[in-house]
């Protein structure tokens, strides 16, 4: 789960496919023309075969439950479910960014 929200963070196509389940495989997935800016992935829960996450970006967060399957000790994403987005408590103005720049909320992205 780490490593494609990392492939994500990076543009990385082919890990991207290579770690997708051909059962479910998209025909076609080019990440590198996002304009999407990732800023953190918290982990909530997780099972035998399944992972809850929120990752969240400037401006939002997407929250879902991802199912993987373990073939020949490799795991694969199958698919995912996609949940509502967490209660987020909006940080004070003098708190740390919780992008995780360094820099206070209110000279980042507050």
């Amino acid at each position: 789960m780490r490593s494609r929200y990392s492939a994500y963070v990076l543009k990385l196509s082919d890990y991207l496919r290579e770690t997708w389940h051909a059962s479910s495989r998209p025909v076609a997935l080019n990440v590198e023309g996002d304009d999407i800016t990732w800023q953190r992935l918290q982990i909530i829960g997780s099972g035998t075969d399944w992972v809850e996450f929120a990752a969240f970006y400037q401006g939002g967060q997407l929250h879902e439950r991802s199912r993987f399957v373990n073939e020949n000790g490799r795991w694969y994403y199958l698919d995912g479910e996609m949940l509502p987005p967490l209660e987020v408590e909006k940080p004070g103005r003098n708190s740390p960014c919780p992008c995780g720049s360094g820099k206070k909320y209110k000279r980042c992205c507050g």
